[in-house]
């Protein structure tokens, strides 16, 4: 047996020093020296390579290091008999919910365009608008979702939500199905993108969509880079159909250099950091993982492959 870290833009060494302090007696390697590929049977990784499972015909468990698998379902073979997990922390939830309340309210009060102003010396008041008379449309109401849109809620924002599956939340109005996809999004002032990656979901933030939105909405980014039809943003962004975007996910990360969403207006980047895995806890939660899983016990937080999260 034998655990095996396969990270991209992201330092496996920590991860390693943690594991191997809460697993003494077990073999942990780094990705790509590993001794004999037929004993790795536990996978810890992020963003792996396209097809690099293969290497390794002995796989049983395939732990994801973040709240999401799509990075592992996106670009994997993967076999019925895999037992797929993921991280689920309770500090990954309010984190993304502090950043998106930070970008809303920054909105609100037009931080961005005072903070511009200054550059140039340039005294210039301009409206703004209050959480009361707000709504804030959640595409995805899983974990994170839900309690992004309660929190919301309880400040006095209008709050509806858009899931694959009917929700009860409090004071959020829930939609479900692609149907209800249009009248979910009417009436939004802002747009925050928490969705799963699936084949259902990838590309679904694109002019057909957003095109009939007549609001213009200010549209927040923080589910995958995948979900947005990049060309289609430039063209709603251009049209005043969407009054701005931030953007804290993309296709390509880094974000390449001459990419024009950096010099766009309307659109604010930040390097994927609405929400970061705590090593701790994670460590915490991947040990307890590797532990039931030599005792032939049930995983916590498994995923379905079905769905696709």
């Amino acid at each position: 047996m034998s655990v095996l870290l396969i990270f991209e833009n992201k330092n496996p060494i920590p991860w390693k020093e943690a594991l191997e302090k809460k697993l003494p007696n077990t073999s942990i390697e780094i990705f790509p020296d590993v001794q004999d590929k037929n004993k790795v049977d536990f996978i810890i990784c992020w963003k792996p390579q396209k097809e690099i499972f293969k290497q390794f015909p002995n796989i049983k468990v395939i732990q994801s290091v973040g709240a999401s698998i799509d990075h592992i379902t996106n670009t994997q073979t993967l076999h019925k008999q895999y037992i797929i997990s993921r991280i689920v922390d309770n500090k990954l939830s309010n984190d993304m919910w502090e950043f998106l309340l930070t970008i809303v309210l920054n909105q609100l009060k037009n931080s961005t365009i005072y903070n511009l102003q200054q550059l140039t010396k340039s005294w210039e008041q301009h409206n703004y608008k209050s959480i009361a008379n707000t709504t804030i449309t959640i595409l995805g109401l899983g974990k994170i979702g839900s309690h992004v849109a309660k929190k919301f809620a309880l400040l006095g924002f209008t709050v509806k939500g858009w899931s694959a599956s009917k929700k009860n939340i409090e004071n959020v109005v829930s939609f479900t199905g692609n149907e209800n996809l249009t009248t979910a999004i009417q009436d939004s002032d802002f747009l925050i993108n928490l969705l799963p990656l699936t084949k259902e979901t990838s590309g679904i933030l694109n002019k057909q969509t957003l095109g009939t939105l007549t609001s213009s909405p200010f549209l927040i980014n923080v589910g995958r880079g995948e979900h947005l039809v990049e060309d289609d943003l430039i063209e709603l962004l251009n049209s005043s159909i969407l009054s701005g975007a931030l953007l804290d996910v993309f296709v390509k990360e880094p974000l390449p250099k001459e990419h024009p969403f950096w010099i766009h207006p309307k659109i604010q980047i930040t390097p994927h950091i609405a929400s970061l895995t705590n090593i701790d806890s994670a460590i915490h939660q991947i040990t307890k993982n590797y532990t039931l899983f030599t005792q032939n016990k049930e995983l916590l937080h498994t995923v379905s492959l079905t769905k696709g999260y």
